[in-house]
């Protein structure tokens, strides 16, 4: 292969924090392709999360779950999932606390049983904090989220949970000492949810693993993110890339500060690039 790979984080990279998709960073995609680069998301979400519009963009294969899913063409790289007894156990744990939350696989993401109604705050602070100030639904936000359906599954790659208080994620780093914990909550990155998912699970890992099944050079990519998750990619990449609208970490740690996602960020980091 003589061209190069690129990596895009989804939200506040891809798509706003509003799942707005600017029209450029599809044009951007395209071009890129047509000069013989592939393009690979990276992201957080599920399959069940990429939702038409984006799947429709036509990448060359998709990294989800934080890493936990690989995808090239329509071959399954990699698929790793938390066993029953792992979900069971995280489970239990959540509902012991009243803590209400999501489990986030492939096949749907799956809400515990008073998710709307408690969650209706906490997404409704993840919209305010986006600047927008309407009102905003559980089911807006998570349009094709599965409600009373069972929680004991061994397809689950993350689950989410509602932040009560910070001490919250604490609480489950200390219970779960051998999973990997993190939190987000959109714009600012303030903790509104915590997720767990297996303890090796990295984007960098699987960017890492994709390169090596693709025999590509790690200095022939290219990676694209805006929050702190997405820093060991960017560090693991031949060249990394902040959004504008990133936070001041991933910044420190870029070769490269680009536009805003609404500022045609992407668009115009292909086109200083050469990658299009």
């Amino acid at each position: 292969m003589t061209g190069k790979i690129i990596f895009l984080d989804v939200d506040g990279t891809l798509v706003n924090y509003e799942n707005q998709l600017p029209s450029s960073a599809v044009e951007a995609v395209h071009a890129a392709q047509a000069k013989g680069n592939l393009v690979f998301t990276v992201t957080g979400r599920s399959k069940a999360e990429m939702y038409q519009e984006i799947l429709d963009i036509g990448f060359d294969g998709y990294i989800g779950g934080n890493g936990s899913y690989i995808e090239a063409g329509k071959q399954v790289i990699k698929e790793v999932t938390l066993s029953e007894a792992d979900t069971r156990r995280i489970v239990d744990w959540l509902q012991d606390r009243g803590l209400e939350f999501y489990l986030e696989a492939n096949s749907g993401l799956y809400a515990s049983r008073n998710f709307e109604e408690r969650g209706q705050g906490t997404i409704q602070e993840y919209s305010d904090r986006k600047g927008k100030g309407r009102d905003t639904t559980v089911r807006q936000v998570f349009p094709e989220m599965i409600f009373d359906a069972p929680l004991y599954r061994e397809d689950i790659n993350k689950i989410s949970f509602i932040l009560d208080d910070y001490q919250d994620y604490l609480d489950a780093q200390a219970e779960f000492p051998d999973y990997k914990l993190g939190t987000w909550g959109g714009v600012g990155e303030k903790a509104l949810f915590g997720d767990i998912a297996l303890g090796n699970i990295d984007k960098a890992v699987a960017v890492d693993e994709l390169l090596t099944y693709l025999e590509i050079p790690v200095a022939d990519s290219y990676a694209f993110g805006d929050a702190k998750v997405d820093i060991p990619m960017l560090e693991h990449c031949g060249t990394g890339i902040a959004m504008g609208n990133g936070g001041p970490e991933i910044k420190e740690t870029a070769d490269y500060i680009t536009a805003s996602v609404d500022d045609n960020g992407l668009w115009q980091a292909f086109k200083h690039f050469d990658l299009m």
